[in-house]
């Protein structure tokens, strides 16, 4: 940490004029809120789940700069426990008036806000669930930590038409206030909720496995009790400040939630599913505003676990369509988790009575160096070109339970674009009886594992590439196919391959032919005759673990496959769909992909998912450092050469010897 940080949206104020993309505001929330509740839809048991805005629909030019007015409109969720049924509302804010009201049968909700306190308290108070804890020598029920893990899908029994809204807690327990509570799971304690009435259904209790001994702190009052695992004397020596600093201020400006970059221009977007939203990214190449992507964004992610063991088989989470990584967005602290002259967005949520609710800092914008761009060096006259990379970082991250996720964009000076995921926080563990080797996981302390899992996030991007008339191909690099033309057995050759129509859009990395996947503009031609486009570069590829049979394989087909390609549908925004909260059905991408649709030559959305295998060791335990994922997407055929190559030198000044 630093305390040469700067925060540059100190006083910051938006602008009186709302672009049609901005974010809704808190008065917007709550006036789409008033109008539901004064309204003859509602009821006294009725909760609002997400109030967002309802995007105005796509415009031919791509952006609505110089356009008429656009009413502002909320799109809304709620969740009526006593009808049990999800509604939908579109309310348009400044008539005060409900655009549309549609109930949607068969579905369960995400979580309401106060359910994740809500459950620790009842839970605490079961008779059930206190006899269990006195079996493992627990008295003091305060030092609990209850985690409200979503259902999952056990089977019919949890379907709507014959189960309420639930969810399934574990247990963890602290050994003093403020400890870190998940280095003593209560192995084989399984809570049924019935998050409707709040009330606890069921306690199933597999045995008692003794808690493990020792304490897994990271925080300074704990870290360095001999009663703790692993072991220090004390914080590090020789760990000297880094200052960053830009003496003129950032490159960036920020006019209300518009970001202009050099040559990028974007619009910064939030709302509670998704959180962190990019819109209208553009680049200036010689005075011609060119539009790359419409809109990107997190589409779902989900957690699949590969162990049998009666706490841990049925961790499945989607922690985007079941909780809200909005909801879920940290306030960022200056210096600690962002670092430079940094410029803050706040968030806005809402709770389940409709009342805003303000995430200080939720997304953060800074700079950052990322050493050289390109270089040479004339061996012959000792001529050196040199120049440096840089980058703009927006980024949020959410603690969903006991692990967080960064979500960083990056947009570079030589027009790439990349999404990274940083997974960090604490293991949800188990505990095993002594002696005990996991057939399904890795001990990381006395007692204790980690069990087999893994990450998935898909991300979708509504592509624009010089407009929005769009083709995607698959490219794989391949031996000279003809012997005649390849007689010393070492040439090759690319073959791009269409992705026609919707039916093939379900495509798979290849590692012998190092795939990936380009969206090129057929209308659009450079110099050499080939369209315009960009790349996706994988990497990081992870097997996937969840198999066919079990109860996430339907609820999480998305990660099947490593790429999806759709034609653009303004209803088509969640890879596993809207509402996969304890369902077994093959929704999002399996349903968007049925009616075939030709994808040459019109507005295509990449679909692609990265993932993290996480067989963990000891050393990701009390908290485990960053493990990162994602991938790139880079021009190709874009430009004319090198779009870095008017990057201006660095100054001398800017390098320090001693």
């Amino acid at each position: 940490m630093t305390m040469d940080s700067t925060v540059l949206s100190a006083g910051y104020t938006q602008p009186d004029t709302r672009y049609p993309l901005d974010p809704l505001t808190g008065p917007e929330i709550e006036a789409a809120a008033a109008v539901i509740t004064a309204s003859d839809y509602a009821t006294p048991t009725l909760k609002f789940v997400m109030i967002s805005l309802a995007e105005p629909a796509k415009t031919p030019q791509l952006t609505f700069q110089g356009l008429p007015a656009v009413p502002r409109q909320a799109f809304v969720t709620m969740y009526d426990a006593a009808a049990k049924m999800i509604y939908e509302a579109v309310v348009d804010i400044e008539a005060r008036v409900i655009d549309s009201w549609t109930a949607v049968p068969g579905r369960f909700p995400s979580y309401l806000v106060e359910h994740m306190t809500g459950v620790e308290e009842a839970v605490r108070k079961d008779p059930r669930w206190q006899e269990a804890l006195r079996k493992r020598g627990v008295t003091d029920f305060g030092l609990a930590m209850i985690d409200p893990w979503p259902a999952g899908y056990y089977g019919a029994q949890d379907h709507y038409d014959n189960s309420p809204l639930i969810c399934r807690p574990l247990t963890f327990m602290r050994a003093a206030p403020n400890e870190n509570g998940y280095a003593r799971p209560v192995e084989g304690l399984i809570v049924t909720f019935d998050l409707d009435t709040m009330t606890v259904l069921d306690v199933e209790d597999h045995g008692v496995v003794a808690l493990p001994a020792k304490g897994g702190n990271y925080a300074p009052e704990f870290m360095f009790s001999p009663d703790n695992r692993p072991a220090f004397d004390g914080f590090r020596d020789g760990v000297k400040e880094i200052a960053i600093t830009q003496p003129d201020g950032p490159s960036f400006t920020v006019d209300g939630w518009n970001v202009t970059w050099q040559k990028w221009s974007l619009r910064v977007g939030f709302n509670p599913r998704e959180g962190l939203v990019l819109h209208e990214l553009t680049y200036t190449d010689r005075g011609t505003v060119r539009p790359i992507m419409y809109r990107a964004a997190l589409s779902e992610m989900v957690v699949p676990y590969g162990d049998s063991s009666p706490t841990h088989w049925n961790k499945n989470v989607f922690d985007m369509g079941e909780v809200g990584m909005g909801f879920s967005a940290n306030p960022l602290t200056l210096g600690c988790d962002c670092l430079g002259e940094i410029f803050y967005f706040d968030g806005t949520v809402n709770d389940s009575d409709g009342n805003a609710v303000t995430i200080p800092n939720a997304i953060c914008m800074h700079e950052e160096d990322y050493g050289i761009s390109w270089k040479h060096t004339d061996f012959r006259t000792g001529a050196v070109e040199v120049r440096r990379s840089r980058r703009l970082v927006i980024s949020m991250i959410c603690t969903v339970g006991n692990y967080e996720y960064g979500f960083f964009w990056y947009l570079y000076n030589d027009a790439s674009i990349e999404m990274e995921v940083k997974l960090t926080g604490v293991l949800t563990t188990g505990a095993v009886a002594e002696g005990e080797i996991p057939r399904w996981g890795k001990m990381v302390a006395p007692g204790m594992y980690g069990p087999n899992h893994q990450h998935f996030f898909n991300f979708r991007m509504d592509m624009s590439i010089d407009g929005p008339g769009n083709s995607v191909y698959e490219v794989d690099s391949i031996p000279e196919p003809d012997a005649a033309l390849n007689p010393h057995h070492n040439a090759w050759i690319t073959r791009d391959t269409l992705v026609a129509s919707e039916a093939e859009g379900a495509r798979d990395w290849e590692y012998a032919t190092g795939r990936y996947w380009k969206v090129v503009n057929p209308s659009k031609l450079n110099e050499f005759g080939s369209p315009v486009g960009y790349k996706l570069m994988p990497k990081d590829i992870v097997p996937v673990m969840v198999q066919e049979g079990s109860v996430i394989y339907d609820r999480a087909r998305f990660v099947q496959h490593n790429l999806w390609v759709t034609r653009f549908d303004p209803r088509e925004l969640y890879a596993a769909g809207n509402y996969m909260y304890q369902s077994a059905d093959a929704q999002g991408l399996p349903e968007y992909i049925a009616d075939d649709a030709p994808l040459e030559d019109t507005d295509v959305v990449l679909w692609y998912t990265v993932g993290a295998h996480h067989v963990v060791c000891p050393e990701d335990w009390p908290v485990m450092p960053c493990h990162y994922t994602g991938f790139k997407l880079k021009p190709v055929g874009f430009f004319d050469g090198n779009p870095a190559l008017d990057l201006p030198p660095s100054p001398p000044k800017a390098c320090h010897s001693h």
